[in-house]
């Protein structure tokens, strides 16, 4: 079943201690979408300035990605730029340049409407409930933010959390958001803000999914997915909008949604996320089969134990 990804399409500098990129595609609907695209058919509402070219769009249509909602803006598309030292899970920011993305008004195209699959990325909590209050239908909905939304704007964060189903954080994010220092509590909070499901990723360490109460009939129960180690971690920057691509992705291809293809879904976002770090940029979601995104699926079966 068909996705719809609303959040940013950008261009990044990287440095790491793998070496350094000027300027690569980036961009949360980026990743999130390529890694969709492995499961489902992937839509993109987003705006771009005249340095995105028809190469970059033929990457992602490349990958079965509809661009039909990508808007092409005169100026520059957003830019950021960071660095990773030997902690993977912190970057420090240089530089960030909103350019075209500081008035991004998302215009959802008449066909995307009836889209079964929502993902709002990490932008203008005002934002993402327009765009929820336009997708009536959604079977399920997923949704991210940031501190900066946490601190700027948690009045109209904690209305849209109530049109969320799943919200994919961090678990600086949720203490933040919860204002509590223990991630049960905290995510317990956050749950009663009105998403039925939290994930809460640990980069390197995994993730943790918890139920709100009575979610296929469970009681706070929570589920731990760990990260399949990677010796080289090349490029970070996209992994958490990959995990999230993994885990709708999986979701939308479901014909079932229960406790049991979540905690899949929670796998293939670990998987997807792994192969992300491995190169600068999106550039290893773009060489990927399904027998290779299986096959790591495996190994994190045999490590875990998954039935």
């Amino acid at each position: 079943m068909a996705i719809l990804a609303v959040g940013s399409v950008a261009f990044d500098a990287i440095k790491t201690p793998y070496g350094k990129v000027d300027k690569v595609l980036g961009g949360s609907a980026t990743y999130f979408s390529l890694a969709a695209s492995y499961f489902t058919q992937p839509r993109i509402v987003a705006v771009v300035g005249q340095d995105f070219t028809p190469e970059h769009e033929d990457l992602l249509k490349r990958r079965g990605i509809c661009t039909k909602g990508i808007e092409h803006a005169a100026g520059q598309s957003f830019f950021w730029s960071g660095e990773y030292g030997e902690n993977v899970n912190e970057a420090k920011t240089h530089r960030t340049d909103l350019n075209v993305f500081e008035n991004f008004n998302p215009r959802i195209p008449e066909d995307y409407l009836g889209s079964e699959f929502l993902f709002l990325a990490n932008i203008d909590p005002v934002l993402q409930a327009k765009v929820r209050r336009q997708i009536t239908g959604a079977r399920l909905v997923g949704g991210d933010t940031m501190n900066f939304w946490i601190n700027g704007k948690q009045q109209e964060l904690k209305e849209t959390l109530k049109t969320i189903d799943v919200l994919l954080i961090n678990d600086g994010e949720a203490r933040a958001l919860a204002g509590e220092s223990s991630l049960p509590r905290a995510a317990r909070q956050v749950l009663a803000m009105g998403p039925k499901a939290l994930v809460i990723k640990h980069g390197e360490y995994g993730a943790t999914m918890f139920f709100r109460d009575g979610m296929f009939g469970t009681d706070r129960q929570a589920f731990r997915a760990p990260a399949l180690p990677i010796e080289d971690v090349v490029d970070p920057t996209g992994a958490g909008d990959s995990f999230a691509g993994g885990f709708m992705g999986y979701l939308a291809s479901q014909d079932e949604l229960n406790r049991e293809t979540f905690k899949r879904a929670m796998f293939y976002g670990g998987v997807m996320g792994s192969f992300a770090v491995e190169r600068f940029g999106p550039e290893r979601l773009t060489q990927l089969t399904r027998a290779d995104i299986d096959a790591r699926f495996q190994r994190l079966r045999e490590l875990t134990h998954l039935d």
